[in-house]
């Protein structure tokens, strides 16, 4: 299913593109009309938003008559676990947002312990799909309405066997979200809300449901962003999380990071992260790196 998830991603960029090119041909079809860092950056999952929660903004400097986007890599290491993640985010008319990334999480000498030999991986798929509702995020003295979007991931676990032992239901499903944000920039401030249906044990890499919870539960994602100067962000995430296995308890994540904007195509952020207690290997924090080119 992934294979066909991921030839609908690129025929949809290649038919809107087509569709589009003589409406706009006066306007440089891929651009970055819009402000700096008003987009933020792109999350763990690959959707536009804060190092762990999604924002309702659409990734990308493009304007409503521009295609952006960017490609990204990020790098977690945690006191026993480390996770890789790279992929594509585009987004199309600042309506529509399209994503595409693969993770990589390395059990280090915590699979041995775990008795899955040492360096085990699980690895997973992420499809996304984000549409602004309504709203518009930058403040206006008119409109305290938050721009609010609707998304949608599609996760699939590569390890079903391993999962499925650890107590998983599943090896894929898809995460459904409400997200709404608010951009002040008198303030020099961002705030965001995110409420998100989901199954997903640890975001999706031990797969989906569990002995303690086979339905999606409504989770949690908050964001507070302070822009300290046009090159550098600071802020904090929280993030809720279902405990859906019954060998391990799953406890809720947070971020607190520094964003630094050189300029409209090269975002970097550093964060130091807690993701609580992992596969019963003890509490989980450490050092989360991304790199984001956008074009």
């Amino acid at each position: 299913m992934i294979h066909r998830l991921t030839g609908t991603f690129a025929a949809a960029l290649t038919l809107v593109s087509c569709l589009t090119s003589a409406t706009v041909a006066e306007e440089k079809l891929f651009g970055s009309g819009k402000i700096l860092a008003t987009p933020g950056v792109v999350q763990v999952e690959g959707a536009g938003g804060a190092g762990l929660s999604t924002w309702a903004m659409i990734s990308g400097y493009g304007t409503n008559r521009q295609i952006g986007g960017s490609a990204h890599h990020t790098y977690v290491t945690l006191d026993d676990f480390t996770l890789n993640a790279t992929g594509v985010t585009v987004g199309l008319f600042d309506r529509l947002e399209l994503s595409l990334t693969r993770q990589w999480f390395d059990t280090g000498n915590a699979g041995a312990r775990l008795g899955l030999g040492e360096g085990f991986n699980f690895n997973q798929d992420i499809v996304g799909a984000k549409v602004r509702l309504f709203g518009d995020a930058v403040y206006a003295q008119d409109s305290w309405l938050p721009q609010v979007a609707f998304g949608v991931q599609y996760k699939h676990a590569s390890e079903g066997a391993t999962v499925r032992a650890v107590g998983a239901e599943d090896d894929d499903d898809f995460d459904y979200y409400l997200a709404a944000s608010k951009i002040l920039l008198d303030k020099s401030l961002v705030l965001s809300g995110t409420a998100r249906l989901t199954r997903a044990n640890q975001f999706g890499l031990l797969g989906f449901g569990g002995p303690q919870g086979s339905t999606r539960s409504l989770q949690f994602e908050g964001s507070a962003v302070y822009l300290l100067s046009r090159a550098f962000a600071v802020g904090f995430d929280y993030r809720t999380k279902p405990d859906n296995l019954a060998f391990a308890e799953e406890d809720d994540a947070m971020a607190a990071y520094l964003v630094w904007l050189p300029g409209k195509h090269i975002t970097v952020t550093a964060a130091a992260v807690d993701l609580g207690d992992i596969a019963l290997q003890g509490r989980q924090q450490g050092l989360y790196l991304s790199l984001q080119v956008g074009f």
